[in-house]
C-alpha cells in the first residue's frame, strides 16, 4: 500500500482508539495484574486467616474426637468425609471468592469496560501446519530475541523483588536468634511480623513493577499506533465526507431548492425588488399564515429568474429597496414578516390590490 512506506509520526485519532479497543487491543501489563493478584491474595490471607485457622482446628478436633479406625466402616465413606468437606469449603470457599472479584475489579479499573469479539473468535490460520512449525521453531530457539528479553526482565524481577524479602529478614536477625527456646506464643508472633512485613516489601516491589511496566506497554502501544499523515486525512475525509462529493451534493441540493422556489413563485401576490440585487415574493393567504410570508426570495442571478417568473405569470413587481433588502436579510423561505415590516408590507399588498382591482 501507499501508506507502508510513509513514517508514523502523528498520534492516534479517537476513532483509531475505539476500533483498536474494539479488537481488544489496548495497553496494559500482565506484570501490574499479576502484582495486583498476589498483593489481593496475600492481603485477604491476613484478613481472613482466623476464619480459615477456626475452621481447620475444627477440623482437627472432629477428627480426634469422632474418628474411630476400628469402628469405621468403608461403606459410609461419604457421609464420613462429609463434615470435612463442609469445613474446608467453608475455609477456603470465602478466600478463593474474595479473591476473583477484587481482582476482576482492579482489573476493570485497569482496562475498563471491553468486550472484544475478535479476542475469542476461532482463527483457523492459527492451526496450519506452518504456523505450528513457526512455533516450534521459536519454542526450541532458546536464543530468540523475545525470549531473550522476557528471560532478562524475569530475572532482574526475582532478584528485585527478592532482595526486598531478604532485607527483611537480613534486617531481624538478631529477633529470629533471640527467638531459641522462647515461648511458642512468642516465636509465632514474632515470626508473623516477620513474615507480614517481608510480604509487604515484595508487594509494594512487585506494585511497582507493574505501574512502570504499564507505562512501558502504554508507550510500546502508543507508539504501534501511530499514523501516518495520510491516513489521518483518510479518516477525516471518511468521517466529514470527500470534500468534493461534499461540494456536489450541496450543490443539488441548492439547484432542488432553487427549483422548488421558482415553482412557488407564480403563487406569489406580489414581487418587491432592490430593483436589481434583491428580489423577494410575497404571499398572504389567511389559510396558511396570519400575515404574509416569503415564499421565494434571491440576490443577483437568482433576483433576475424571480423577477422572469413573475414577469412570465403576471405578478406584480413593486421596487422598494428598503423593504426588499430588509426582507431579504431577515427572512427564511417559508417565514413569516417582522412585525417591524407590517406596515410597510401592508402598503405594498393594498397598493397592489386597489391595482388588480382585488380585496
Amino acid at each position: 500500500m501507499a501508506n507502508d512506506g510513509a513514517e508514523r509520526t502523528e498520534a492516534a485519532t479517537p476513532r483509531k482508539r475505539g476500533k483498536e479497543r474494539e479488537k481488544g487491543n489496548i495497553a496494559k501489563s500482565k506484570d501490574l495484574i499479576s502484582a495486583i493478584n498476589v498483593t489481593i491474595g496475600i492481603v485477604m490471607l491476613f484478613v481472613l486467616s482466623g476464619w480459615i485457622m477456626n475452621r481447620m482446628l475444627t477440623a482437627m478436633y472432629h477428627s480426634f474426637t469422632n474418628l474411630n479406625p476400628r469402628s469405621y466402616d468403608p461403606s459410609e465413606f461419604m457421609g464420613t468425609i462429609a463434615p470435612y468437606v463442609k469445613l474446608m469449603a467453608q475455609a477456603v470457599l470465602p478466600f478463593f471468592c474474595s479473591v476473583v472479584i477484587l481482582t476482576v475489579f482492579a482489573i476493570r479499573l485497569q482496562i475498563g469496560p471491553m468486550f472484544a469479539l475478535d479476542k475469542v473468535k476461532p482463527k483457523f490460520s492459527n492451526v496450519s501446519p506452518k504456523k505450528w512449525v513457526d512455533g516450534l521453531k521459536r519454542l526450541l530457539n532458546p536464543f530468540e530475541p523475545n525470549k531473550l528479553m522476557e528471560l532478562a526482565k524475569s530475572m532482574l524481577k526475582v532478584i528485585i523483588v527478592g532482595a526486598c524479602g531478604y532485607s527483611v529478614v537480613h534486617s531481624r536477625l538478631d529477633e529470629l536468634y533471640a527467638l531459641l527456646g522462647a515461648d511458642p506464643n512468642i516465636v509465632f508472633h514474632v515470626l508473623g511480623s516477620i513474615l507480614a512485613q517481608m510480604f509487604l516489601n515484595m508487594c509494594l516491589a512487585m506494585l511497582i513493577i507493574g505501574f512502570l511496566d504499564l507505562k512501558f506497554q502504554t508507550y510500546m502501544f502508543e507508539k504501534s499506533i501511530k499514523m501516518t499523515k495520510q491516513e489521518v486525512k483518510d479518516e477525516m475525509k471518511d468521517m466529514e465526507g470527500d470534500p468534493k462529493i461534499k461540494s456536489k451534493i450541496k450543490s443539488m441540493g441548492m439547484q432542488m431548492l432553487q427549483q422548488k422556489m421558482m415553482s412557488a413563485v407564480p403563487t406569489a401576490d406580489v414581487v418587491v425588488t432592490n430593483p436589481t440585487h434583491y428580489a423577494v415574493a410575497l404571499k398572504y393567504d389567511r389559510t396558511v399564515q396570519p400575515v404574509p410570508y416569503v415564499v421565494a426570495k434571491g440576490a443577483d442571478f437568482i433576483a433576475f429568474k424571480i423577477r422572469e417568473v413573475a414577469q412570465n405569470n403576471n405578478i406584480p413587481i413593486v421596487e422598494n429597496k428598503f423593504v426588499a433588502r430588509t426582507l431579504y436579510n431577515l427572512v427564511d423561505i417559508g417565514g413569516i414578516i417582522p412585525s417591524e415590516m407590517f406596515q410597510a408590507v401592508a402598503e405594498i399588498l393594498a397598493y397592489v390590490y386597489n391595482k388588480n382591482n382585488r380585496t
